[in-house]
């Protein structure tokens, strides 16, 4: 029994040493379970060469029951405690087994083969317990592994949120900055945007201004010429007036007085020529306050292309062109907004006007035989619904006969800064604010017709919105 003693010391020690494999005071308990490990082997020696069995019994029962009172009341081999009760049993019968040997040896025979049995008992308990408790530390060691494995992805997961964070703050922060920088370049973009939009109105007005300059001349010189004549009428009538009553001619007053008249009617005619020339140039100059008024379309398409051709001859005294008008007298007045209707065909007048010069031009360079006269055609025609659902539509066509426009760019002609007219001459704004205006701007349409190196017409669909 002796032997089985030490074996179970023998490994009670070394099971409370792996129970602290993972514990700070491992260092600390090192020395003290090397110390009870020597007394353990001291014990053995002292068994095997001695006779005292009866005093290394009581050693080694005493030395188990210090052992596990030793570690049953430390907070460090709480794990162990099932291992702890097996091997208090054992040791407790042992003790009492040997106490009653050694008090009454007949009574220990007669219980002896129940101190045995009880020792087998004991042994196999402890064996079960050492397994059980393996087990439970082995279960254990899963579950620290398992919560060391989670606590280190948690420090981790919470790095990589650290690290996620300061991304995004840094993402957050360039975003915003690149945000910033967009709304000012947006901001300078406008301003631009609005600035070319203005020269365009100006350069069309400067092209106006042109037209009007030479269409103004024809009235003012009409008021000139009136004013001298009615001023040598009235000089002669008072010539008549100064003689005597015998020698005074009526009828000759009377004829004076009319032509008179006749001459301030003309005066006063001319002059509201000219202050209704003066009017539209102010209409086209200023911006336009959206309302839509009954407006003469045929009327305004004739002046327009006349205003334009005389601007274009201004600068070009040796361009002339064919103009052809066919405007439907049925058409009557359409409400639109006049002054931008008036700058979408003075827009498409320019166009044409440029692409009969252009094509003068290059003939002319290439010094070909073909004998070519620009011709600019505008018509207006009103095209009746096909049923009560639709509405009647008024249609105006500018046609030229010039340089055409190629198939590659005309899906871009209404995109705004888009021009093939050469640095300094265009915009490329007159088409898209054309556009805008007949489309957003009037519910309308506005599409091309165009063959390259033969002729463009340029097509105006409105809602007839009679007055």
């Amino acid at each position: 029994m002796n032997i089985i003693a030490f074996l179970i010391a023998f490994f009670l020690l070394r099971f409370l040493r792996q129970s602290l494999r993972d514990s700070p005071k491992l260092p600390e308990w090192d020395n003290r379970l090397a110390m009870a490990r020597n007394v353990v082997i001291a014990i053995l020696v002292v068994d095997v060469l001695t006779n005292f069995d009866m005093v290394t019994s009581w050693l080694w029962s005493l030395l188990l029951l210090a052992i596990v009172g030793g570690a049953y009341v430390l907070e460090e081999f709480r794990s162990v405690r099932l291992m702890l009760y097996a091997v208090a049993l054992y040791a407790g019968l042992a003790l009492v087994a040997t106490g009653v040997n050694l008090w009454s040896h007949e009574l220990y025979k007669t219980i002896e083969d129940y101190v045995q049995a009880g020792g087998v008992f004991a042994v196999i308990w402890v064996i079960v317990m050492w397994r059980t408790t393996q087990k439970q530390q082995k279960a254990l060691e899963e579950e620290r592994k398992k919560r060391l494995q989670e606590e280190e992805n948690t420090r981790i997961i919470a790095a990589k949120k650290d690290e996620l964070e300061v991304m995004v703050q840094e993402r957050t922060a360039e975003i915003t900055r690149r945000k910033e920088e967009l709304e000012h370049a947006l901001a300078d973009l406008q301003a631009t945007q609005t600035k070319l939009i203005q020269q365009e109105k100006m350069a069309s007005l400067g092209e106006l201004t042109a037209g009007i300059a030479h269409e103004i001349q024809n009235p003012l010189n009409f008021v000139n010429n009136l004013a001298e004549v009615s001023a040598e009428l009235v000089e002669e009538l008072e010539e008549e007036r100064k003689k005597g009553e015998g020698d005074r001619d009526k009828e000759l007053e009377e004829e004076i007085l009319t032509d008179l008249k006749d001459s301030l009617a003309k005066i006063t005619h001319h002059g509201k020529r000219a202050d209704s020339i003066v009017r539209g140039m102010l209409q086209h100059s200023r911006f336009s306050s959206g309302q839509k008024e009954p407006t003469d379309l045929n009327a305004l398409a004739d002046e327009y292309l006349r205003l334009a051709y005389h601007g274009l001859r201004a600068k070009d005294k040796s361009f002339n062109a064919d103009l052809r008008m066919n405007l439907d007298p049925s058409l009557g007045k359409v409400k639109v907004d006049p002054q931008e209707m008036g700058r979408v065909l003075l827009n498409l007048y320019n166009n044409a006007f440029y692409a009969t010069q252009e094509k003068a031009k290059s003939l002319a360079n290439g010094r070909s035989t073909l004998a070519y006269q620009p011709q600019v055609s505008v018509s207006t025609q009103i095209k009746h619904a096909a049923s009560e659902e639709d509405v009647d539509q008024v249609e105006i066509r500018v046609k030229d006969n010039g340089m055409g426009i190629p198939q590659e760019i005309i899906n871009k002609i209404y995109q705004p800064f888009f021009t093939t007219k050469p640095t300094g001459q265009g915009t490329g704004l007159g088409l898209s604010l054309s556009y805008d205006i007949v489309t957003k701007g009037h519910g309308g349409d506005l599409s091309v017709e165009t063959e390259p190196g033969q002729y463009s017409e340029f097509i105006i669909h409105l809602p007839c919105r009679t007055a």
